[in-house]
C-alpha cells in the first residue's frame, strides 16, 4: 500500500516496463489470490540495497503500523536477474483500491509520514516503476496457498503476440492437464492492465524452501512424461507461434521490509516478526581495565 498513494491520478501516465512480479494477498491464509494486484519495483543504486535499503524502507512500515492500516503489502527481493525490490499490495476490486487510496490521501499524518518515507528512500534508488494486474483463475492451478509460510517465488513473464490468443488457451490447458497428474504443482496466473503489453501474463509459483526449487525441476521430467512425445511437439509449436518472449526469475520474501498481515504474523512470528538481536554482552572487568591503559 505505501507504494499506492496518489497512484490512481497518474495510472495511465506511468512509464512502465517490468520483467517480473510477485504476487501478494491482503486476505487471511489459504485464500484465493486477490484479484487486483498493484505492483511497484524499486532499483537500488549500486551499493545502496541490503541493510540500508531495509533501513529506509522502516520507515514505511513503522508509518502504516503507527496508523493502524488495513491495507497490508509484501516485499520481495530478487536472487537472479538485476538487483530490485518489489512491492505488492492486493485488493478485491480497482473500486477497493480507490478506497484506499483516497484514504490514506485523507489521513494528513499518515500521508506526511509516508511523504518523508520516499524522500529517504529516494536517495537510494535509481529508478521505480509500477504495474496493475487482474488475476485469471482459469489460466491457474491450485492456487490457493499458505502464504504466510512462504519463503520465495520463482515467477515466469509470457509475451503473448497480439492476435494468438486461441493459442495461448491452448497451450494453457495442455500445461495444466499434464501437471494436474504432478502432486503439489500449483500456480496463479496474472495478466497485465497497466503498465506492460495487455497480452503480458505473470505467472507466480510459491515455494516454502529451496528445496521445491530441486524438486521443481525434478518434475520437469515428470511434465514431459505426462505430455508425450506428440503433446511435447504439440507445445513446441504453439509456443514458437504464439510466444513472443519469456522469463523466469527467483525472488525471496523479506519480512523487514514488508507490512504484513496479523494472519501471517500469528502463524509465524519468528519470520514476520522476529526478536531484535540481544545487546552485546557487558565487558568482562579485565577488558575494561585493559582499555583503559
Amino acid at each position: 500500500m505505501k507504494r499506492i498513494a496518489g497512484a490512481m491520478l497518474a495510472l495511465f501516465l506511468l512509464p512502465v516496463v517490468i520483467s517480473v512480479i510477485a504476487a501478494a494477498q491482503d486476505k487471511p491464509m489459504g485464500h484465493m489470490p486477490p484479484k487486483v494486484l498493484a505492483v511497484t519495483r524499486e532499483y537500488t543504486k549500486p551499493g545502496k540495497s541490503g541493510t540500508l535499503h531495509e533501513k529506509t524502507e522502516s520507515a514505511f512500515v513503522q508509518a502504516m503500523m503507527q496508523a493502524k492500516w488495513p491495507t497490508h503489502y509484501l516485499a520481495m527481493e530478487s536472487l537472479s536477474g538485476k538487483s530490485r525490490a518489489l512491492f505488492f499490495t492486493g485488493y478485491e476490486s480497482f473500486a477497493a483500491w480507490e478506497k484506499d487510496t483516497l484514504a490514506t490521501q485523507k489521513n494528513k499524518t499518515l500521508s506526511s509520514a509516508l511523504d518523508r518515507a520516499w524522500a529517504g528512500d529516494g536517495d537510494l534508488l535509481s529508478e521505480t516503476d509500477g504495474a496493475v494486474l487482474t488475476f485469471h483463475e482459469e489460466y491457474s492451478l491450485r492456487p490457493e496457498v499458505d502464504i504466510a509460510h512462504m519463503r520465495y517465488f520463482e515467477i515466469s513473464a509470457f509475451q503473448v503476440k497480439q492476435g494468438h490468443d486461441k493459442d495461448w488457451d491452448e497451450i494453457v490447458k495442455l500445461v495444466t492437464e499434464a501437471y494436474k497428474k504432478i502432486p503439489d504443482a500449483h500456480w496463479a496466473t496474472y495478466l497485465a492492465v497497466y503498465g506492460r503489453p495487455d497480452t503480458t501474463y505473470i505467472i507466480f509459483n510459491p515455494m516454502k524452501s529451496a528445496e521445491e526449487i530441486d524438486k521443481n525441476l525434478l518434475a520437469n521430467k515428470d511434465f514431459e512424461a505426462a505430455m508425450g512425445e506428440e503433446g511435447m511437439k504439440k507445445l513446441g509449436e504453439l509456443s514458437a507461434r504464439a510466444i513472443e518472449s519469456s522469463e523466469t526469475n527467483l525472488f525471496s520474501i523479506n519480512p523487514r521490509m514488508s507490512y504484513p498481515a496479523d494472519e501471517w504474523i500469528k502463524a509465524d512470528p519468528e519470520f514476520w516478526k522476529p526478536k531484535p538481536a540481544a545487546a552485546a554482552a557487558a565487558k568482562k572487568p579485565a577488558d575494561k581495565a585493559a582499555e583503559s591503559h
